[in-house]
């Protein structure tokens, strides 16, 4: 059964993290392969895990130092967006290196985070965006980092173990319009966030 929640048990020296930290990163990025999936052009979905969420505290415990002070705010931050058994969770980046094209489009995105959605053959479910901040200003322009929630029911997850139900990922926004279907690899992994 997947954990839910990093506590301070969790949480290495940094002595000992520095010592695995190449190993660690290695192993996350192969953990990560079949957690990403690119939506049109712009967006990219990056599904969150105890793991993902363990090297992300890690590493900004290591980046920046901030020793035991650190530890809870990093925790509260991060332990938000482990999946909690019946649910995927997703930080969506609108990647575009062009400045100009970039601030562009998000100019054009407000509300994005409200358009996005996963289908699992007829059955729809909407994101949920993660309530710590508004990620559209008011005058309509979109963050480029959205934090999302999918719910799931007990047959929701019972059909997105189906391999016979038709798995996509979409956002209909009506400035940025795109679908992907979910590849079978990255299926398997995320099938392994549920209870």
């Amino acid at each position: 059964m997947p954990k839910h929640e990093i506590t301070r048990g969790d949480i290495m020296a940094m002595d000992d993290y520095a010592k695995v930290r190449r190993d660690r990163r290695h192993t996350i990025t192969e953990v990560k392969r079949h957690r990403r999936l690119g939506v049109g052009p712009h967006a990219t979905f990056y599904f969150e895990s105890f793991e993902t969420m363990w090297m992300q505290i890690h590493e900004m415990l290591f980046i920046e130092q901030g020793g035991e002070a650190q530890i809870d705010d990093e925790l509260a931050a991060y332990n938000p967006l482990i999946p909690k058994g019946r649910e995927l969770v997703a930080t969506m980046m609108i990647e575009i290196d062009d400045e100009a094209q970039r601030r562009a489009l998000l100019s054009r995105l407000g509300g994005v985070e409200a358009t996005i959605e996963l289908s699992l053959g007829e059955r729809v479910i909407k994101a949920v965006a993660e309530a710590d901040i508004d990620r559209t200003t008011a005058d309509g322009k979109a963050s480029a980092v959205h934090f999302v929630h999918f719910p799931f029911s007990d047959d929701d997850v019972a059909r997105f173990r189906d391999p016979a139900v038709r798995l996509t990922l979409g956002i209909t926004h009506v400035a940025y319009g795109h679908l992907a279907i979910v590849p079978d690899a990255m299926r398997a992994a995320l099938a392994a966030d549920f209870d």
